[in-house]
């Protein structure tokens, strides 16, 4: 590897995105100032002082910015030439973690040397990043041309997940999913995300509505189950477009819904379970009929969704009960309101939305905040470091620093659409579903939304591998812009 020529780096330097560079740096000279209040115990110590928080992120600032400049002035070439080769060693690398890592908080996923720790799943980011990058852009690779392509997509995205969860990192291996937007970007079936979104849906109706019963079964099943029948009719209408086929079925539905009431009236008691699962069952067996009859591919489609979703529906109390975690199940109990545990798991969680909520439209005022001073939020400087700024700003500080990602994840998508390659258009997209995912899911969890499973807030948690994961994923990419023109050339 080697630098460019000195008239090549001033070319970079002046080419660059610069508008990207500078939302990057109020992101993190933001969250410098946070960590400093979240850690500030009224010993009036500096905000470089080495020996606290905010100084050592200072530090970790400051060595990501000469990396930034570092891979500016590196090649663009390297990312591409290099590519499977950096994923193979961060795959060795995270695999070498799970042996010698110690258990820090029954997770084996920190490197420890001396007094600096390093993750190696958050540099697992940008090399997954770099290798689908990398099979997009080869010779006619379409993902849609055959099946096998998927599964190569599919085995590059999940080698590491396995690797993470092996290390007892769920938050970080669920990560690396958000790669699955990427996949819809290069031309992926929408009905793979709208499956994501019914199966999010019904596993949450089915374990928070276990009580009370409707029929002789638990209400959520009883729900997801009439969910799944109106979502076969809307996809005979909207996505198979057979209005007759679609309103037979409706008749079939409502028609037997009549009966079972009737019976029910009339002191007849009849099996929720049955009645709804013959009901679908003759819908679907309706359908294949017509299937034969008309050899539609996409009502073949609209039955497996169905099917699947049944089988889905009955592994979830499985998958809840016996391949979850105590604490994940807890997380989750605690998430969805089906428990209060606010002096156990859900204390974070309740403490956080304590802090946000006395914050008001204004907030307390920078260093004023009591939650955060008093040290009531758990972690409030790494996973919890939004509650500092919901406190201290208020609505209106909150606002603004989301306002200020959402420019920088906007920005980062008009990057990646003037890509002139498929390799920097998927790399920008890889990028762009991380910095979606870790907003979403840590403000979820910060403000109760969602299960607390560590995913911290990009350039604001505390902590100098995250911080250098997204630095390096995010400098490439300008890298890579930088070379567009040169490249189109």
């Amino acid at each position: 590897m080697e630098l460019r020529n000195t008239d090549a780096n001033v070319s970079v330097f002046r080419s660059v995105d610069w508008i990207t560079i500078i939302l990057y740096f109020v992101l993190v000279c933001a969250g410098a100032v946070s960590i400093y209040a979240a850690s500030y115990d009224f010993d009036n110590a500096s905000l470089f002082d080495l020996s606290e928080a905010s100084g050592k992120q200072v530090l970790w600032i400051g060595l990501s910015l000469v990396l930034g400049c570092i891979i500016l002035l590196l090649d663009y070439r390297i990312w591409e030439t290099y590519a499977y080769p950096i994923y193979g060693a961060v795959i060795i690398l995270l695999l070498v973690t799970i042996f010698v890592a110690p258990d820090i908080k029954g997770s084996r996923s920190w490197l420890v040397f001396g007094p600096v720790s390093l993750q190696p799943a958050e540099f697992g980011k940008f090399a997954t990043a770099l290798a689908l990058a990398k099979l997009f852009d080869s010779y006619n690779f379409t993902l849609n041309a055959k099946m096998s392509n998927y599964f190569r997509a599919l085995i590059i995205i999940f080698i590491p997940i396995t690797m993470v969860l092996m290390q007892k990192e769920t938050g970080s291996a669920l990560v690396y999913l958000s790669l699955v937007f990427v996949l819809y970007r290069e031309g992926m079936s929408g009905l793979v995300l709208w499956g994501v979104v019914c199966a999010i849906t019904f596993f949450v109706v089915a374990v928070k509505f276990t009580t009370p019963l409707i029929l002789g079964i638990p209400v959520g099943e009883f729900s997801v189950l009439v969910m799944i029948m109106l979502i076969f009719v809307l996809m005979l209408l909207f996505y198979c477009r057979d209005f007759p086929i679609a309103r037979n079925v409706i008749i079939g539905f409502a028609g037997s819904g009549i009966i079972v009431t009737v019976l029910e009236l009339c002191g007849v008691h009849v099996n929720g379970l049955v009645y709804l699962l013959s009901a679908l069952g003759l819908g679907i067996a309706y359908v294949l009929l017509a299937m034969m009859r008309h050899r539609i591919q996409k009502f073949l489609i609209t039955v497996a969704f169905a099917a699947v979703s049944v089988g889905f529906l009955f592994s979830v109390n499985y998958v809840f009960g016996h391949v979850l975690q105590p604490h994940q199940q807890t997380r989750i109990m605690v998430a969805l309101g089906i428990v209060d545990d606010v002096r156990g798991v859900g204390y974070n969680v309740n403490q956080s939305k304590i802090a946000i909520g006395s914050g008001g439209v204004l907030g307390k005022g920078f260093l004023n905040g009591t939650q955060t001073k008093l040290k009531f939020v758990p972690e409030q400087h790494t996973d919890f470091i939004f509650c500092t700024i919901g406190e201290e700003e208020g609505f209106v500080g909150a606002s603004a620093v989301l306002l200020v990602f959402l420019a920088f994840i906007l920005r980062l998508i008009s990057l990646a659409e003037r890509q002139h390659s498929a390799f920097g258009r998927v790399y920008g997209y890889c990028l762009v579903s991380y910095l979606i995912f870790h907003l979403c899911i840590n403000i979820g969890m910060v403000i109760g939304l969602c299960p607390v499973i560590g995913i911290p807030l990009p350039f604001f948690s505390y902590g100098g591998s995250a911080l250098w994961g997204f630095t390096i994923l995010l400098f490439i990419m300008l890298r890579l812009d930088a070379a567009r023109k040169e490249r189109r050339d």
